[in-house]
């Protein structure tokens, strides 16, 4: 009998793009349900799909696609290549992850002026990534196999979608606003049960 793991690594070998996708757009929409829990509100199952769908849509398949070029471009584990993946990566590939988002949760939603999200946390949520995913590259384009590497970025990505859409429906796209958030929610919560 073949197991779980076997079956998936002989898919991704098989078929790289849709087993990264398919494994960025879960972890991406993952991020999404765990911030819903960790804000305590009922569960907007709406909310993830259309996080699954922006995923899916345009960030897996856009990462898939950069992830390739850029090792085209700058092929091998050199130091120096390395380097220049990552700050290939920031550079260019970030403003656009991060616009995207934005503009696309925003027209899921139905929202009359698409960019305002984006015009007010583009900055803030940029610098943010920027405290992150050098290092998540750094460890990507140096250890992980080529046709795992989008399905590693989904990994990550879990814990930034987590933060991603909590700025986009609360934060303004720094971590001190999730973190205050965490920090305000808590001690409410330790003052409700006095209160009674």
């Amino acid at each position: 009998m073949v197991s779980w793991w076997q079956a998936l690594t002989r898919a991704a070998g098989r078929y790289p793009w849709p087993a990264n996708v398919l494994l960025y757009a879960g972890f991406f929409s993952g991020g999404d349900a765990l911030q819903q829990v960790l804000r305590g509100g009922p569960a907007d199952w709406q909310h993830t799909r259309h996080v699954a769908t922006v995923a899916v849509a345009f960030h897996a398949n856009l990462n898939y696609v950069w992830l390739s070029l850029l090792e085209r471009a700058l092929p091998g584990r050199a130091p120096r290549t390395i380097l220049a993946k990552v700050l290939c990566d920031q550079a260019l590939g970030g403003p656009v992850y991060v616009s995207t988002f934005y503009a696309g949760m925003s027209i899921l939603e139905g929202k009359d002026d698409i960019f305002l999200d984006m015009r007010q946390k583009f900055w803030n949520t940029y610098k943010s990534g920027l405290m992150y995913w050098p290092f998540v590259q750094l460890t990507n384009f140096s250890l992980i196999p080529i046709h795992w590497r989008t399905a590693y970025t989904g990994l990550c990505g879990f814990l930034w979608a987590t933060f991603l859409c909590f700025s986009q429906q609360e934060g303004d796209g720094t971590f001190k606003s999730a973190f205050t958030f965490r920090r305000i929610k808590g001690t409410n919560e330790v003052e409700k049960p006095s209160e009674k």
